[in-house]
């Protein structure tokens, strides 16, 4: 048992007469309050960030005021403790103030006295747990930061709905790309809330056969069909307490999307050839990297099931999206795989940093991943993208060497990208590149490259 978070202060003495009068003194001051007889067993019954003060008589039988502030402050130090004492223990105040004492009274006091200074404990309590409160939000933005790498306005705003949706106990649709990061986002849903005691249980529903997706869900009775000799618990339920995290949601069948449906709404589970249903204590994070609207209207996915995930959707934004977060992220991870194989860190030349950002990433921050690692170990930086491709086909590869060098290679990369769209002309060609139709034509000419090779047209069409 717990004491209220409403309860403001916490009166204690053994004196029936004194505790009566010092309960009604504070009460009539507005002071929401438990008066106690004894001491003992008070400090298991406080949460570390009670938001009140304690006032305690010293000399008590059993536990006394001394003995209830060093237990007490061994869980909280900052929690303001203020000491009765009898006339003329003077050595008993000094040694409790030594000992970490908010204040003490001596017998007989004023009701002025007492409300002055459990006003003035209230109000320190106050603005310790609301500097707690902001150190701990400051963790989590770091944490979150390290986790989330990027300082794009699409992660800055990611990063803030994270922390106000993990607070809550709101499940949650991820939408994002494949190698977006979903698994990333739910976990840190999940530790920076107030379940991250508690298990996180991830499933991938796409990677489950169909004929085992159900037991694995929810679970089976001995008995509940051939080849099922045991009980088995179910991943909802062994999730209890903490959270779920189901991806790839969409592939679920339209049978378990009822069942799954039922579980969000009653919060229960029952266990393929039972008949008990288990209350569940369950966040249910659910992941998709399509949209599960347009898949309800073509009736692939149930649009009940639709509405009841998305209270709270949150969106990955494709690394294509996000700017420089891709040169940040790169490096991040070429540095981690650097430390984990005992190489030396290597530094992005500025041709390999334009190639970053100009990629596509259509595999986002796993494929980014993948680059940094081959990166770290001094492999070729090859990157699987159309848009790389020159007009003859051939990936235009990073090349080291001077700046000229890698200014000639990226000037080059840059019209090969181009080429390989699908340009009319020369002249939108030119307009796409942002020079005029002379210069691309001798850019054209010193690469070796031919407007044919990417579209319909000779390079010296519309020159003049």
């Amino acid at each position: 048992m717990t004491i209220d978070n409403r309860i403001q202060v916490v009166l204690i003495d053994d004196d029936p007469h004194l505790r009566q009068a010092l309960s009604q003194t504070l009460d009539l001051a507005g002071l929401k309050i438990l008066p106690l007889a004894e001491a003992k067993g008070l400090a298991a019954q406080l949460e570390r960030d009670w938001p009140g003060v304690v006032v305690s008589d010293i000399r008590m039988p059993g536990m006394d005021g001394l003995e209830l502030l060093t237990e007490l402050h061994a869980q909280d130090p900052e929690l303001p403790v203020l000491l009765i004492t009898g006339h003329g223990d003077v050595p008993l105040a000094v040694q409790a103030m030594r000992a970490g004492a908010y204040d003490f009274l001596e017998k007989p006091f004023a009701s002025d006295a007492l409300l002055d200074s459990v006003r003035r404990a209230l109000d320190l309590r106050r603005l310790v747990l609301d500097n707690r409160s902001l150190r701990l939000a400051l963790s989590d933005r770091n944490e979150l930061s390290t986790r989330l790498v990027g300082q794009s306005a699409q992660m800055l705003r990611l990063r803030e709905q994270i922390g106000a949706l993990a607070a809550t106990k709101a499940d949650v649709l991820i939408l994002g790309e494949t190698g977006a990061g979903k698994e990333v986002v739910a976990r840190a849903l999940h530790d920076l809330s107030s379940r991250r005691n508690g298990p996180f249980v991830a499933i991938n529903a796409g990677a489950l056969a169909e004929s085992v997706v159900e037991s694995e869900l929810f679970g089976h009775e001995p008995g509940a069909f051939t080849g099922a000799q045991k009980r088995r618990i179910g991943k909802f339920e062994f999730a209890n307490g903490g959270t779920l995290f189901l991806d790839e949601i969409e592939s679920m069948s339209l049978d378990v999307q009822v069942k799954l449906l039922r579980m969000l709404q009653e919060r229960v589970v029952e266990r393929l050839g039972g008949n008990q249903l288990i209350p569940l204590d369950i966040r249910v994070i659910a992941a998709t990297k399509e949209d599960l609207r347009q898949a309800a209207d073509q009736g692939r996915f149930r649009a009940d099931l639709y509405y009841r995930l998305n209270v709270a959707p949150l969106r990955i934004p494709p690394l294509r999206e996000r700017g420089e977060d891709a040169l940040m992220l790169f490096q991040h991870f070429a540095d981690e795989a650097s430390a984990r194989h005992g190489l030396p860190p290597h530094e992005l030349q500025p041709g390999q940093r334009a190639l970053l950002l100009r990629h596509n990433w259509p595999g986002n921050v796993r494929e980014l991943q993948n680059a940094a690692e081959r990166f770290a170990l001094g492999l070729e930086l090859a990157l699987d993208n159309s848009a790389f491709e020159g007009g003859a086909g051939t990936t235009v590869e990073m090349v080291s060497g001077g700046l000229s060098e890698q200014v000639e290679n990226f000037e080059k990369t840059l019209i090969a990208a181009e080429l390989a769209r699908s340009h009319s002309s020369v002249r939108s060609l030119a307009e796409a590149l942002g020079i005029p139709r002379k210069t691309l034509h001798d850019k054209l000419r010193k690469h070796g490259l031919n407007f044919a090779d990417g579209g319909a047209h000779s390079h010296t069409d519309e020159l003049d």
